[in-house]
């Protein structure tokens, strides 16, 4: 095979993570690239030679001769100039919106859980090359890479994504980091081997690794961050603590935090998990990304927020100054279907939510509700109960690590107090009772009342494997569901009791709807898919009514007349497919379309928009949204 020698080098480290992540835990077959020196622009052949390396069973727990140092650690932090890293790929945001991206934990600022006083690393390469000379890595006079007492260069392979984003900003940082005397090698490798099964991360295959951890509104982080989620051959890569962490105080911390339904315990446990996380400086944040939201100044009403990607939540209350009659939304992207139990791309799950409206929203990192329920069912004020309960052996239940087992003498469990226990006959366990309350008045757009019948609809197409659904975590763990025409009550399985149980009900379907003779109730969840009144034409009970979709080109919406608040503002709602990012824009800017989100307005189309809103009088509004996604450089603080 010939190869250039420019891509030998990226080669040896791709084949070679790639088989050693291909085979087993115990033995791998690892290849060895000879690579022969020839001058620029001679072709030149590598052979690859063949033997097989026994794993041991500790792997990737020895301690990285350089990143195990906590003052490297700590050096690289200040060296790193964040701001300019922003800056690279934000250049059209102001510098208050800049600074607003930089974060100091893995939790943004203006998260509930976020907490105040931790350590700082301020760009500060001075300091930052004093805490390379306390480690020994001393600058020689006229070198350009510092080297330890053995004359070993202080090099580092930084591993990430080949997307431009990253590239860019990577540029900077291996930059600040030679300045500091740290040379950076420089690994943008195809993501589907970063993020793969089996390869990149999965194997904790890199020394520095950049890459996003796109974040929820709840902080979770117990795969992220706990001990016993460090992946080596030994657990068959189990868990996601790809640094190697462990950190005694952070691993109690971690768990409490994902185990308890108490707010006030879970910001102090995620306080002192964010704490431990700074201090050792095993993680470098970068920057909280952005999502960008832009509309005509003639809209009144949008009101973006982070933590909730669907800014359409109260598009009932829009309405257009001039008193128009008519919006324009602009989608790049096409939904393949609304039946949004199959399809979760944004574009289908924000058009279905003019349909069907959004009855929980999570703006600002906390839910609360937004339509439909007179509250969110929370222990505080009654809306859930945490009974004790006495399962007997053979019993379903949830462990502590959250799978569903049959119950037996030995199974580790939660007792009725969250207390970790092998369970036994006796022992009590916790178990989670919902009780939502519908608000009076909610009628489909037929004008039919929402009944019992249609919410029993919803949890069986949601739990019917049939359906096409992917996920039915809840559903398993959902062993009690009794409705009336304006209540659900949902039991939970004993032992499952997660953080977000406030956020767990059944959605619903119009069951009387008549389809082609039969009644939507009687139709197998088989067919769903394929009904054109569920996936392109879906009745609903949200503000308005979808009336027509032809493909390609768009969607039109008219007002619900039965919707329970009233009647919208805005009378027609048209969703107009533009493929073209930059068609999209210009529309945009000439007023032909209304607004622009997130999947649109990224690079080059943002700065134009973000440009264009900064002027005097301008006609558009552009948001800057700090997303709960976040770059970051994780340190491996292990090696085979």
């Amino acid at each position: 095979m010939h190869k250039s020698k420019s891509w030998v080098a990226l080669s040896a480290v791709m084949i070679l993570s790639m088989i050693l992540a291909a085979c087993a835990p115990q033995v791998v077959t690892k290849e060895v690239i000879k690579e022969v020196t020839a001058p620029p622009q001679v072709v030149i052949q590598t052979q690859v030679l063949t033997q097989v390396v026994e794993i041991e069973k500790e792997a990737w727990t020895t301690p990285h001769p350089i990143l195990s140092d906590l003052r490297v650690r700590q050096a690289i932090a200040y060296c790193t100039d964040r701001i300019a890293l922003i800056k690279s790929v934000y250049d059209y945001l102001s510098p208050e919106e800049q600074q607003k991206l930089l974060m100091d934990s893995f939790i943004q600022s203006s998260h509930w859980a976020h907490a105040k006083g931790l350590p700082q690393y301020p760009f500060d390469p001075e300091k930052g090359k004093a805490l390379l000379e306390e480690a020994g890595w001393k600058l020689a006079e006229g070198a350009q890479f510092r080297t330890n007492a053995n004359g070993e260069e202080l090099s580092l392979r930084f591993t990430t994504t080949n997307a431009q984003f990253r590239q860019t900003w990577a540029a900077v940082f291996e930059k600040n980091m030679s300045d500091c005397g740290i040379r950076i090698l420089r690994l943008h490798a195809p993501g589907a081997w970063w993020f793969g099964s089996s390869t990149g991360l999965r194997r904790r295959d890199f020394e520095l690794g950049a890459f996003a951890w796109v974040g929820e509104a709840d902080p979770g982080g117990r795969t992220l961050y706990a001990c016993d989620q460090i992946p080596t051959p030994a657990n068959n890569w189990r868990g996601q603590n790809y640094m190697g962490w462990c950190n005694e105080r952070a691993d109690a911390n971690i768990k409490l935090a994902n185990n308890t339904l108490n707010r006030e315990e879970r910001i102090k446990a995620y306080a002192a998990v964010q704490e431990e996380f700074a201090k050792d400086m095993v993680s470098l944040p970068v920057f909280a990304r952005v999502e960008h939201i832009a509309h005509s100044a003639n809209l009144k009403g949008p009101d973006p927020a982070p933590g909730e990607p669907y800014v359409v939540n109260n598009i009932h209350e829009w309405e257009l100054a001039d008193r128009g009659d008519t919006l324009i939304l602009g989608y790049t992207q096409e939904p393949a279907t609304l039946f949004t139990l199959i399809e979760s791309a944004f574009v289908a799950s924000n058009a279905k939510a003019l349909i069907d409206g959004l009855p929980i929203i999570s703006k600002n990192y906390d839910y609360t509700v937004n339509l439909y329920f007179k509250q969110l069912p929370t222990l505080e004020n009654g809306g859930a109960v945490l009974n004790a309960v006495e399962p007997k052996a053979g019993d379903k239940v949830v462990d502590v690590n959250g799978d569903i087992v049959d119950l037996a003498e030995g199974v580790k469990v939660k007792d009725e107090k969250g207390n970790e226990v092998e369970w036994k006959p006796g022992v009590k366990m916790q178990q989670i009772v919902l009780t939502w309350e519908l608000e009076p008045g909610i009628k489909w757009s037929d004008g039919k009342p929402l009944v019992a019948a249609d919410m029993e609809l919803g949890k069986k197409i949601t739990c019917d494997p049939e359906s096409g659904a992917v996920d039915f975590t809840t559903c398993e763990r959902t062993v009690g569901f009794e409705v009336t025409d304006t209540t659900q009550k949902i039991t939970l399985m004993p032992g499952y009791t997660p953080p977000l149980y406030f956020t767990i009900f059944y959605g619903w379907y119009p069951s009387h709807q008549e389809i082609g003779g039969r009644k939507l109730a009687d139709i197998p969840a088989k067919e769903w898919s394929t009904l054109k009144e569920i996936a392109e034409l879906p009745m609903g009970t949200g503000p308005y009514i979808i009336k027509e979709w032809t493909k390609g080109q768009q969607m039109v919406f008219e007002a619900n007349p039965n919707f329970y608040k009233g009647a919208p503002k805005i009378k027609k709602i048209i969703i107009k497919f533009i493929a073209d990012t930059k068609q999209a824009v210009a529309q945009l800017l000439t007023g032909d379309v209304d607004m622009l989100f997130g999947e649109t307005l990224v690079g080059a189309e943002a700065g134009t928009v973000a440009k264009a809103a900064a002027e005097p009088n301008a006609k558009v509004i552009f948001h800057t949204i700090p997303s709960a996604t976040w770059e970051h450089i994780d340190f491996n603080l292990n090696v085979r």
